[in-house]
């Protein structure tokens, strides 16, 4: 990495943006948990509390919720016509319901509430258990319910569950150095993006031996990771952070985590990942007097050796990064053709040999997101691969977009 990208993102990091790696870094803390009743409509008591929320990721994540549930209690059967949740039962055992189908899940195990599923756990034993719920909206920051009055005390079991669910077994772990990197790493993918029907791409459970480091990089999603065990340090942008076991933490679009496990034991992780929402081009359908948008054209020069690390960096860095911006329409990146056929078609001599063009809704959408922390990490990404740039505006007047 170039010296000037690194003293860039160090700045962002530590000053631009008033966060520190550490304010990521929230502990699960049962002495904080306030005390609810028939939560939607179910039966007895539980303690909850809030650990991540809607406004802490760019993209659609609603919240992490954390708590235990009495004995004798549970969250009443309901559903959701907007977010999906996914229950994580962390000790002892529930009874889980999705569509009126109950089963005894042991933990630790998750769930996923898909949207339009009701669902409901109720705990049976005479135990307190530990529960988590991980919650992804088709809207940001909204959420609903419906509730159907119904506790699932005493409901009919299934011996064998007849709904989707995983249980966090280590022995079902594989090595995956693409996906978390280090000797010893292991990991396993839950659940793919075509559980859910919304942003939420993915569910993986990892562990980072004792004494070792994992390099995992977010390539196109934000993530929210939960220790289930052991302690040890994250690394992002120059700056690190430690948390321990019932922590939890987020990463955004385009970081790289060291994720550095401590002497004492390995490290255990949930991980949830959400992909950026995506907006359409409204069509136009007479001529336009003021504006439909802006589009920003930006020319590099890349040299061969870097052609294919910036044409990733478009897809997996940069468009990830603009598709949370407010007013963000669409965007391309174009490859110059061969010399031959730029000869043929007498083109322009040129040395930039890649344009990107980006369009908002409007200039000030546009100069929202150079001064966001996403363009921070976007843009050095880009322009640390080129040796030339350079860029123009201009007001949209018109266009044809065909799907």
């Amino acid at each position: 990495m170039k010296k000037s990208l690194m003293v860039l993102l160090l700045f962002v990091a530590a000053y631009g943006f008033g966060q520190t790696l550490a304010d990521r870094v929230k502990h699960n803390d049962p002495s904080t948990y306030r005390e609810l009743s028939a939560v939607h409509a179910g039966a007895g008591k539980m303690g909850f509390t809030q650990v991540i929320g809607r406004n802490d990721l760019s993209t659609n994540f609603l919240y992490l919720h954390t708590g235990s549930i009495d004995k004798k209690s549970g969250i009443g059967h309901h559903f959701h016509h907007t977010i999906e949740e996914m229950y994580v039962l962390l000790s002892g055992e529930a009874e889980f319901t999705i569509n009126g189908r109950t089963s005894r899940i042991k933990a630790p195990a998750v769930v996923p509430c898909k949207k339009g599923d009701a669902h409901a756990i109720y705990n049976h034993t005479n135990e307190k258990v530990k529960w988590m719920n991980f919650a992804v909206s088709s809207t940001k920051g909204r959420g609903d319910n419906f509730d159907l009055n119904d506790t699932r005390v005493g409901a009919v079991l299934d011996p064998v569950p007849a709904f989707v669910n995983a249980t966090l077994d280590k022995k079902l772990l594989k090595n995956n150095a693409n996906a978390y990197s280090g000797e010893g790493s292991l990991y396993r993918r839950l659940f793919q993006p075509e559980v859910f029907g919304t942003d939420w791409n993915h569910v993986d459970h990892a562990v980072i031996p004792a004494s070792s480091a994992s390099k995992h990089t977010l390539t196109g999603v934000e993530e929210v990771f939960y220790v289930l065990k052991g302690e040890g340090k994250i690394k992002v942008n120059g700056q690190e952070a430690a948390f321990k076991a019932d922590d939890a933490f987020f990463g955004k679009i385009g970081e790289q985590f060291e994720i550095e496990a401590g002497a004492g034991s390995e490290v255990e992780l949930l991980v949830v990942g959400i992909a950026p929402a995506k907006n359409k081009l409204r069509e136009i359908e007479k001529p336009l007097i003021q504006p439909k948008s802006i589009v920003l054209q930006m020319d590099f020069v890349v040299e061969k050796a870097n052609a294919e690390a910036f044409e990733k960096m478009y897809y997996s860095i940069y468009v990830p990064a603009m598709t949370v911006q407010k007013g963000y329409l669409e965007s391309k990146i174009l490859r110059m053709f061969p010399e031959a056929i730029s000869k043929e078609i007498q083109a322009e001599p040129t040395t930039y040999n890649y344009q990107v063009q980006i369009s908002f809704a409007t200039e000030a959408d546009r100069r929202n997101w150079v001064a966001s922390p996403e363009h921070q990490i976007a843009w050095p990404a880009a322009s640390s691969l080129a040796k030339e740039y350079k860029w123009r505006g201009y007001d949209v007047m018109g266009d044809d977009f065909q799907d």
